[in-house]
């Protein structure tokens, strides 16, 4: 489907801010919960597929091999 484009130590960032964002969601209230659960969310996703749609827009490629 999409070329993989986010490289190993980008992954570990985004799982490490994803799950830093899922905590926020689980103690926080208001607007910010439900902020963190989108950017958790995301962040895990980006991190799980190897993949990040914008930075394919914008020509980025964090990723040392190729596909």
């Amino acid at each position: 489907m999409f070329a993989k484009n986010v490289g190993s130590t980008d992954r570990l960032i985004r799982a490490i801010v994803g799950i830093v964002a899922l905590v926020v969601f689980f103690t926080a209230a208001g607007v910010l919960k439900w902020i963190a659960l989108i950017v958790g969310l995301v962040m895990l996703a980006t991190a799980a597929l190897g993949t990040c749609p914008p930075y394919a827009m914008l020509g980025i490629n964090t990723c040392k091999t190729k596909g």
